[in-house]
C-alpha cells in the first residue's frame, strides 16, 4: 500500500507545483520527495504529474487523487486528535486562523494567559482574509478560526463568541466631532471610507451605509484598519472602526475623533465567531478555548457565547 507520507508529498507537490518547494515544505531532500512521488505513481499505475524542465503540471487523475488524499490526511489527523484529546486535552499543536482586523487587537487579551494556563499546547497563529481562512480550515490546514460574519458555514460548526460595537471615526473639524454619540440618521449623505474587497467588515459597513443612507467613498479602498485611520486623519473622509481597534489604536490618535453609536443602534456591531470542521475530533477542546477567550474579553465588547445563528 501507499503510505501517508507519500500522500503528504503528493498534496505538497499539488499545492506548490515545484519539487523544490514541496520538499522544503515537507522538510525532506528533493530527491527523496521525487522518488516517493514516482513510487506512488508506479503503485497506482497512473501518472499524477507531467514533468518538463520548466514546469510541473498536475494531471486530471492526479488532481482527483490529490483531493482524496487530503481527505485521508484529515481523517488520519482526526484519529491522532481523538487519542491525544483523551489523554491530554488542550495539549500539542493548535493551528489558529484569525482575520487581520481582529487578531492584533483581541489576541493580546488572551495569548499570554492561555500559554500560562496550558503550557503543553503549542499555538500557531495565521492571519488571512476570512474567505481564505475558511478554505484552509476546510482543507485541514487550520484547526480553528476566529472570523466575523458573514462567512460560508458549509461543513463548519462553532460558536458565536461576542458582538463587537462599531464606532464612527471622523477627522478633526468634522460636523460630528463634538457629538457624544451618533445614530444612523447622522450618517445620511456621508461618504465613508471602506476596506477593500475580501474583508467581512467591508460587507458589514456597506450594509450600514445602505441602512443609514450613506455611501462608499469611491476614490479609495484601504488594505488595513491602520490605513483607514490614516486616511481619516488626512481629512479624506470618515469611516467605521471596530471597538477593539478603537481602544488599541484610534483612541490615541489626536487627529481623529472616534464616536460610539447610540445604545439603540444594535445593528452597528459585528459578530465574531469561532469555527471548526463539523467532523473535528477536538470540539470539546475548542469549546473550552472559546470559554477561555470569553472570560478575558474587555468591557467594550458584548460577550455572549451561543450557538451559531446563520
Amino acid at each position: 500500500m501507499f503510505t501517508l507520507r507519500q500522500l503528504r508529498y503528493l498534496v505538497a507537490l499539488c499545492d506548490t507545483l515545484s519539487f523544490r518547494r514541496a520538499a522544503e515544505m515537507c522538510l525532506v531532500a528533493q530527491p527523496t520527495l521525487s522518488v516517493q512521488i514516482r513510487e506512488l505513481e508506479d503503485h497506482l499505475g497512473v501518472q499524477l504529474f507531467e514533468r518538463t524542465r520548466r514546469r510541473v503540471t498536475l494531471t486530471p487523475i492526479g488532481r482527483e487523487i490529490a483531493e482524496r488524499a487530503r481527505g485521508v490526511l484529515r481523517a488520519s489527523q482526526d484519529i491522532m486528535d481523538v487519542a491525544r484529546a483523551a489523554s491530554m486535552p488542550l495539549a500539542g499543536p493548535l493551528r489558529l486562523g484569525v482575520i487581520a482586523t481582529l487578531g492584533p487587537y483581541l489576541l493580546p487579551y488572551v495569548l499570554s494567559a492561555f500559554r500560562e494556563a496550558h503550557p503543553d499546547l503549542r499555538l500557531y497563529v495565521r492571519e488571512d482574509p476570512a474567505r481564505r481562512l475558511v478554505g484552509r480550515l476546510r482543507e485541514g490546514e487550520l484547526d480553528v478560526i476566529l472570523v466575523d460574519m458573514p462567512v460560508d458555514l458549509e461543513g463548519l460548526d462553532g460558536l458565536e463568541l461576542f458582538q463587537e460595537p462599531l464606532w464612527l471615526a471622523v477627522p478633526r473639524g468634522h460636523r460630528l466631532e463634538d457629538a457624544a454619540s451618533v445614530s444612523l440618521t447622522d450618517l445620511i449623505g456621508e461618504d465613508l471610507l471602506l476596506l477593500e474587497e475580501g474583508h467581512c467588515l467591508r460587507q458589514e459597513v456597506l450594509a450600514i451605509c445602505q441602512q443609514a443612507g450613506a455611501h462608499e467613498h469611491t476614490g479609495f479602498q484601504a488594505t488595513s484598519l491602520d490605513t483607514l485611520r490614516q486616511m481619516v486623519a488626512s481629512r479624506i473622509g470618515p469611516t467605521i472602526l471596530p471597538a477593539l481597534y478603537v481602544a488599541a489604536e484610534a483612541a490615541q490618535d489626536e487627529q481623529i475623533r472616534a464616536i460610539p453609536f447610540h445604545e439603540d443602534c444594535a445593528s452597528v456591531r459585528r459578530r465574531v465567531v469561532l469555527l471548526w470542521r463539523v467532523q473535528s475530533a477536538r470540539k470539546q477542546e475548542f469549546r473550552e478555548f472559546a470559554a477561555f477567550i470569553a472570560a478575558r474579553l474587555p468591557d467594550h465588547v458584548i460577550c455572549e457565547i451561543r450557538p451559531l445563528q446563520v
